[in-house]
C-alpha cells in the first residue's frame, strides 16, 4: 500500500512555529516581494472571516480588517520539512517527498514490524507530531492516496480499498488533478467539475481536447495512477551560519561574510574531500521571514574562487537587511577527485558532458526531471498509450 502524508498550509504553519499566539487569530501568508499582492494560505479564523487563498490583498484587508500578514520564510520551511523527513526516516519509513508538506511512503516494508497498515501509518503520524495536524491517505495508487489524505481528518488516516477507488474519487473536485488553471476553467465551462465527470468521458475525446495533460488527468481520475515509490537518499549536507551583531545590507560586508563561510565549510572534516554539486545560500531578514537561493553548479567543484563567483551575485537579490547568513553544501560527489584517461575513446568526452548535464538537472529539479521513453504498447492506436516515461538511472 502507498501512503501519502499531507500537512495543509505547511508554509504558514512553519512561519507560525515560533508564534503560537497567532495560530487562532486571522492570519495569512504574505506574497513574496516583487510578486502580485495575493494572499497565501490562511488560518481557519481568516477563512471564517471570508479570506481565501489567492484573494487580492486589498480585498482581503477590506473583508477582514484584523487580518495579520506573516512574511514568507522559505529557509525556515526547508529546515522544518527536513526535520520532519528525518523523523519519518528514523521511524523506519523510506520516504519520497513531493513538496514541503506532502510526502509518500510504502507501508509494506514495516507492516509486519508495526503490526499492520494502521499501526504503520500511526507510527508516521506519531513521528510527525500532532502540532502539525498531519493527514494520511492510504491506497494502492499514488493519486488515490493523495486524494484520501486531502479529505482525511486531522491527525487521522483514511484507507481506501482498491475496489472502491472509483467510487471514492468520483465526488471529489478537480483541483486535486495536476492541471493548469486554464484547463480547469475549460473543463468547468464544459460542465466537468468532479473527478467522476471526467472519468465518465471517453479517453480519446479528453486526449484530443486537452492533449497529453488531459490524458494523464483522465488516467488519474479513473484510479490508474502510478503505484511506485522512489525513496530519497538522505542528503549529506554541511552547513555553516554567521550571525551579525546588527542588520547588514552592504554588499561588500555580505561578500566577505560569504567568503568566511566558504572557508569554514571547505575545511570541515565531514566533507572528506568530496565536491558539492549544489550550494544554497540563505539569510534571516531583519523584519522577519527569510530569503533562500540554491545554485546548481555546472560541474562539481571545491574551488573557493569558483564557488564565490557563483554565489556572490545572489547576494544582490536580498530584499531586506540580513541578521544572519547561512551557507549549505549539498549533493556531494561520491568520489574525491576525477580520474583522467591517457587515451580517450571516440565520443567519450561528449558522453561525459551529457552524463554530467543530466546529474546537474537532477540536482536542480529532481530525480524525475530526466526520463527515457519506453514503448509498452506500440500496437495501440492512441499515442498516449504507446509509450511511458521512465526516470533514467545513469
Amino acid at each position: 500500500m502507498i501512503a501519502c502524508l499531507n500537512i495543509p498550509a505547511f508554509a504558514l504553519r512553519a512561519a507560525l512555529r515560533d508564534r503560537p499566539e497567532l495560530r487562532k487569530a486571522p492570519v495569512a501568508l504574505a506574497a513574496t516581494p516583487g510578486e502580485r499582492p495575493l494572499v497565501g494560505p490562511c488560518t481557519r479564523a481568516a477563512e471564517g472571516a471570508g479570506v481565501r487563498p489567492g484573494m487580492r490583498l486589498s480585498e482581503a484587508l477590506a473583508t477582514c480588517p484584523d487580518l495579520h500578514l506573516v512574511e514568507q520564510d522559505p529557509a525556515g520551511v526547508e529546515a522544518e520539512w527536513e526535520r520532519i523527513l528525518r523523523r519519518l526516516e528514523e521511524a523506519g519509513l523510506a520516504v519520497e517527498p513531493a513538496e514541503p508538506g506532502c510526502v509518500y511512503f510504502e507501508t509494506r516494508g514495516i507492516e509486519r514490524l508495526a503490526g499492520g497498515v494502521q499501526a504503520a501509518v500511526q507510527r508516521a503520524l506519531d513521528a510527525v507530531g500532532s502540532v502539525w495536524e498531519p493527514r494520511v491517505g492510504v491506497a494502492e495508487r499514488r493519486f488515490a492516496a493523495l486524494a484520501a489524505a486531502s479529505v482525511a481528518p486531522a491527525g487521522r488516516a483514511l484507507v481506501i480499498d482498491d475496489e472502491e477507488t472509483g467510487l471514492f474519487l468520483a465526488p471529489l473536485p478537480l483541483h486535486l488533478l495536476p492541471l493548469g488553471p486554464e484547463r480547469r476553467e475549460e473543463l468547468s465551462e464544459l460542465g466537468v467539475k468532479r473527478l467522476g465527470d471526467l472519468a465518465r468521458l471517453p479517453r480519446a475525446a479528453v486526449a484530443d481536447r486537452l492533449g497529453a495533460e488531459g490524458g494523464e488527468a483522465w488516467r488519474l481520475a479513473n484510479g490508474e495512477g502510478d503505484a511506485r515509490i522512489t525513496a530519497r537518499r538522505p542528503p549529506a549536507e554541511i552547513a555553516e551560519a554567521l550571525e551579525f551583531p546588527e542588520p547588514v545590507a552592504n554588499e561588500l560586508t555580505l561578500a566577505r561574510a560569504l567568503s568566511a563561510l566558504l572557508d569554514r565549510l571547505l575545511a570541515r572534516d565531514e566533507r572528506g574531500g568530496r565536491m558539492p554539486r549544489r550550494v544554497t545560500v540563505s539569510a534571516r531578514l531583519v523584519g522577519g521571514g527569510s530569503w533562500r537561493r540554491a545554485v546548481t553548479l555546472r560541474e562539481p567543484t571545491a574551488e573557493r574562487a569558483r564557488l564565490r563567483q557563483a554565489l556572490a551575485p545572489k547576494l544582490s537579490e536580498l530584499p531586506a537587511p540580513a541578521v544572519e547568513l547561512r551557507l549549505e553544501l549539498g549533493e556531494l560527489t561520491e568520489s574525491v577527485g576525477t580520474q583522467a584517461e591517457l587515451v580517450r575513446p571516440r565520443g567519450s568526452r561528449l558522453r561525459g558532458r551529457l552524463r554530467e548535464g543530466l546529474r546537474q538537472v537532477r540536482a536542480a529539479v529532481g530525480i524525475d526531471a530526466v526520463c527515457t521513453v519506453v514503448e509498452v504498447a506500440p500496437w495501440s492506436r492512441i499515442p498516449e498509450t504507446r509509450a511511458i516515461l521512465v526516470p533514467r538511472d545513469d
